[in-house]
């Protein structure tokens, strides 16, 4: 039975990688520099605007401030860009392969992280006693900080990528299923 799950859903994954996957590239992409934006825009409204910690809560948060509150959208966030990143890869090869892979690895962390927040926040009890759910490296590093940082060291491999994913070695491109790259001789 899970042989046949998993044949169904590498079935249902294939036109993603295959002719749609520079389709499925950019809409992955624009969730992701949404979500950068937001970052961006609390970054700039706590460093450059002054504005105190809980009155700085990105583009949306301002007309939603429950959205900066709720473990679940970012827990969901977390999760989407896990799925995406698994979703997209088996269209990778070669050097871009690698560096989608480092991209997954460290978004498999950030979300663990997002899941021990969201676990923290359902139970009411929070790690070493915070008075906020508190992730591991957030004993170390403030919150604001420590997110633009995840989605850097996410973000950046992941460019790096799709960069060498459209630019394949002749090598790299006999071994791509999808239409990603240019055609040779261009």
């Amino acid at each position: 039975m899970a042989t046949t799950m998993t044949s169904r859903l590498r079935t249902g994954l294939e036109p993603i990688n295959a002719d749609r996957h520079k389709a499925a590239l950019g809409i992955f992409l624009v969730i992701v520099i949404a979500h950068w934006a937001e970052h961006v825009a609390q970054a700039v409204q706590i460093w450059v605007l002054g504005w105190p910690l809980p009155e700085a809560r990105g583009v949306l948060g301002v007309p939603f401030p429950w959205l900066v509150t709720s473990e679940w959208m970012h827990y969901g966030y977390a999760l989407v860009m896990l799925v995406g990143l698994i979703m997209l890869r088996p269209a990778f090869t070669g050097r871009a392969r690698l560096w989608w892979n480092i991209s997954l690895a460290i978004q498999v962390w950030h979300h663990l992280e997002h899941l021990l927040l969201l676990i923290q926040a359902l139970a009411g009890a929070n790690l070493a006693g915070r008075p906020a759910p508190t992730s591991i490296a957030q004993l170390l590093v403030p919150r604001v900080e420590l997110h633009l940082f995840y989605n850097a060291l996410v973000f950046a491999p992941m460019v790096v990528a799709m960069i060498l994913h459209r630019r394949p070695n002749r090598a790299e491109r006999d071994a791509m299923r999808c239409t990603c790259a240019p055609a040779a001789g261009r």
